[in-house]
Order: structure tokens, then sequence, then C-alpha cells
């Protein structure tokens, strides 16, 4: 049980550096007036997350041990999702007079999010073979 705690976070490390590059990258891109950098990580963690369960489960493709999936869907999509930081600056774009902005967030986050792990369990889906 402590091995897995250790992985999980060595996981979390991992992703809270990789969210924190693409943070810093995307505002450089984008600008600072709205959070393109927190959803695209949502998404991708959506996707990379709905993708490993379905791949590596007991009905997986290329099952992994208990351990492997807990350092990944745990730490490392932990680590590197941010919903904490998107309900705060949801709630700064309401605050700063900005509703549009804020419900603009709010949508694009749940539905692109939604779609990123459906997309990657039905990725891993058509990788296992299965049809469901």
């Amino acid at each position: 049980m402590v091995l897995t705690y250790l992985w999980i976070a060595l996981g979390g490390a991992l992703g809270s550096v990789a969210r924190a590059s693409i943070s810093v990258a995307m505002v450089r891109i984008t600008g600072p007036y709205f959070p393109w950098g927190t959803i695209l990580i949502n998404v991708v963690g959506s996707f990379v997350i709905g993708f490993f369960a379905t791949l590596t489960g007991p009905a997986g493709r290329l099952p992994v041990p208990a351990d492997a999936r807990a350092f990944v869907m745990v730490g490392v999509c932990g680590g590197f999702t941010t919903f904490s930081s998107f309900s705060l600056q949801t709630l700064e774009l309401a605050r700063a007079g900005r509703p549009g902005q804020a419900l603009a967030n709010i949508g694009l986050s749940v539905l692109l999010c939604l779609a990123g792990v459906a997309a990657g369990h039905y990725g891993a889906t058509g990788m296992n073979g299965a049809g469901s």
C-alpha cells in the first residue's frame, strides 16, 4: 500500500509540472484574458484518463498492475487536471464583470472534457477489439 502511494505521489508531481508548463505556454500563446490553458489541460487529462482506464482495465487489451493504473489515473491525471483552477478562474471571470466568459468557460470545459473522456474510452475500446 505504501508503494502505491509513492507511485501516486510521483505521478502527481509529474502531472503538476506538466500542468504548470502547459499553462505558462498557453498564456504566452493566447494571452491571460481567458483560461484556454486550463481548458486544454482538462480536455487532454480527460482523454488520457478515459483512454488509459479502458485500455488497461481488466477487459482491456493491455491490462497493467493496479500500481501502474494508480500512477497514471490518480497521480499523473490528478496532478495534471485542474478542476480547482477552473473553478477559481470561473469565479474570477464572474467577479470581474465578465459573466459571458464565465459561462463560456463552464460550458466549454464540461462539454470538451466529456468529449475527451468519451474519445479516450472509445479509442481504447477500438484498440481492445470490442464493440462497446
